[in-house]
């Protein structure tokens, strides 16, 4: 039987590399869930907000100080010095990766399970990014950019069931309509999400291990902006199963407004 699961991957308690697929130090999450199946390396340089956490999920630098990720995967708001974000580099490996630790994590205060919406969450760490090479990533604030062509990314599985991933990898799905996605997961909250993926034929998509990394796309001026937060989906790239990310701009202002608190 097949399963809906967050895309939070569960990892061994100590961090070792083994045929090229990182394992990482677990913290607790909300929920159990599922790098990109059917996309590429990326370029050093080409996402610059991309973030990797400690737990296991992916995030954007939503200022140099908060990263933006999914509410599955962190254990509540409060004081938190246990998460480690890795910035900077697509190889997680090198020796230019820069590393800040958490203090605070903010958790949507009506999140209840990915599946019924609000499925963000904000992380504030101990210092800035000040580094050149990083930069951050615009949130949607209107469902302008809700629909067209987006961008995925992750180091998480690049199978159902693989191993999390040394690089960055990347994909581009189609926007999936809500009457669509509705016809397969009934019950879709659709003002609380944006489905994307190849409906028919699969093979694309996010999967365990990207959960809370940023789907993107260019906006009006070429400039990156992201639209939506990996949250869940039926498998990994199964034709019939688009993946469901949290809609941005439905949660833009509760965003900012808990932001600015941080």
């Amino acid at each position: 039987m097949r399963r809906q699961l967050a895309r939070w991957f569960t990892v061994a308690a100590s961090a070792v590399f083994a045929v090229g697929a990182l394992v990482l130090p677990a913290q607790a999450a909300s929920s159990p869930s599922p790098s990109v199946v059917g996309g590429t390396r990326a370029s050093q340089g080409e996402f610059p907000f991309m973030v990797r956490l400690s737990m296991g999920c992916g995030g954007a630098l939503y200022t140099r100080q908060i990263v933006l990720t999914a509410a599955h995967c962190v254990d509540g708001t409060g004081s938190n010095t246990g998460i480690t974000a890795t910035v900077g580099v697509v190889d997680l490996r090198s020796g230019s990766a820069i590393k800040v630790k958490s203090t605070y994590v903010y958790q949507s205060p009506s999140f209840t399970g990915a599946e019924n919406g609000n499925d963000w969450a904000l992380i504030k760490l101990a210092s800035p990014v000040t580094s050149s090479s990083v930069t951050t990533l615009p949130i949607a604030t209107s469902s302008a950019y809700d629909s067209g062509t987006f961008t995925i990314a992750g180091w998480g599985a690049t199978r159902e069931g693989g191993g999390q991933q040394r690089y960055l990898q990347k994909a581009t799905v189609p926007f999936v309509d809500d009457s669509t996605c509705s016809s397969a997961y009934p019950g879709l909250v659709t003002n609380a999400s944006i489905c994307a993926g190849y409906v028919d034929a699969g093979g694309v998509d996010t999967c365990q291990g990207d959960s809370g990394g940023p789907m993107f796309r260019r906006d009006g001026s070429g400039s990156w902006i992201q639209v939506g937060i990996t949250s869940w989906g039926q498998g990994c790239a199964e034709a019939g199963y688009p993946g469901v990310y949290t809609q941005v701009s439905t949660y833009a202002s509760a965003i900012a407004a808990a932001a600015a608190k941080l």
